[in-house]
């Protein structure tokens, strides 16, 4: 039985200062609409200060995605794979499920890099990320929901489907710490959460309320 395992998704060095010294993060994951979010170009970021930083702050892995044409998509696998290792830290391959990024995965898994496959709606995917022998999948349920698709018929099918070999699908696109609370309670248990979803699952008025009481009580107030 695998432990709880929890990704802090987003590009912004602040909000990994901030989140991971909780110690609930294994990780941190990136796309490029995040850094995007950030006016950031994705050609242009020093991979290396970024993976350094994760690594300073305890992250175990950090999850980057390729871009470009075949060829620049390998090379650039390559690089963060080569940086992780000298910074001692996982640095997860992150692969769309197109036809391509199918197709490159092999020569991607000679390097000894982990992947994951990336942008997951359809149960069907799962079993090509499972037959590639990825290590990682990603089902998008709040883009499938916003899709029209019936997320939860969906996410039931792919943890059957997962159960058939080691992938490992870590749910994204999570809007709240509900829907969180919603794909663990059918048997999930790995999410990458940005960091709103993240500070949500923190509060609890009725927890500060009785924190604050304690408090009072400690200090002597009435």
């Amino acid at each position: 039985m695998r432990l709880l395992r929890l990704y802090l998704d987003t590009a912004d060095p602040l909000d990994w200062a901030d989140l991971m010294p909780t110690g609930i993060f294994y990780g941190i994951t990136t796309n490029p609409l995040l850094t995007k979010r950030l006016d950031l170009n994705y050609g242009e970021i020093v991979w290396e200060e970024m993976i350094s930083k994760a690594a300073a702050l305890g992250a175990k892995e950090f999850h980057v995605q390729i871009y470009g044409d075949p060829d620049k998509a390998f090379h650039f696998a390559e690089k963060i794979y080569i940086l992780g290792n000298s910074l001692d830290i996982e640095c997860v391959i992150k692969v769309p499920l197109t036809r391509s990024g199918i197709s490159l995965v092999p020569k991607i898994k000679t390097l000894g890099a982990k992947t994951l496959m990336t942008a997951c709606f359809e149960p069907k995917q799962v079993i090509t990320a499972c037959a590639l022998k990825a290590d990682y999948v990603a089902p998008y349920f709040g883009r499938m929901l916003d899709a029209g698709l019936d997320a939860m018929a969906n996410m039931q099918i792919i943890k059957k489907v997962a159960r058939s070999s080691k992938i490992i699908p870590v749910v994204a696109s999570l809007r709240s710490a509900k829907q969180v609370l919603d794909i663990a309670e059918i048997g999930y248990d790995c999410f990458t959460i940005s960091p709103e979803v993240a500070r949500d699952l923190f509060y609890s008025k009725l927890t500060d309320e009785a924190s604050s009481a304690f408090e009072a009580a400690a200090k002597g107030i009435k």
